[in-house]
């Protein structure tokens, strides 16, 4: 998976501008705790899952000529702390059609880097103090 670098500059409490590129988005949490001037990082997350998994469907049946007019993906957080995805296919499509459809839904990018185990490397970013004023 190829991806430009992301960057998050701190706003205003919780708020954060998120750069992507040329892209600006913007991360909060809902009131009280934020000033919910965007989505949180978890629905950001779902976001990404169900983009990629809308964008790999779309893909699949375009390549091989499918009928399928329209996708449609919901994405949220179970009870349980699991996530649910719902994909809805809509098109004179056969059973088996939709079979390989749904299985492309659950081997997207991002689906596969959230259900394997991801290493996270943090490393910390020396930045430059600004020099102490002689007085």
């Amino acid at each position: 998976m190829t991806t430009r670098i992301v960057t998050v500059a701190e706003g205003v409490r919780l708020t954060r501008s998120v750069s992507i590129g040329t892209h600006h988005l913007t991360a909060d949490e809902p009131e009280p705790i934020g000033a919910d001037e965007g989505p949180t990082p978890g629905e950001l997350v779902l976001a990404a899952l169900g983009s990629c998994t809308s964008m790999a469907v779309r893909a699949l049946a375009d390549r091989h000529e499918w009928p399928l007019e329209r996708i449609d993906v919901a994405v949220r957080f179970g009870k349980q702390g699991e996530i649910v995805k719902n994909v809805g296919l809509t098109g004179d499509l056969e059973p088996a059609q939709r079979e390989q459809l749904l299985t492309a839904a659950g081997r997207c990018p991002v689906h596969r880097l959230l259900t394997r185990e991801a290493k996270i490397v943090t490393v910390p970013a020396l930045l430059a103090e600004p020099e102490a004023s002689h007085v």
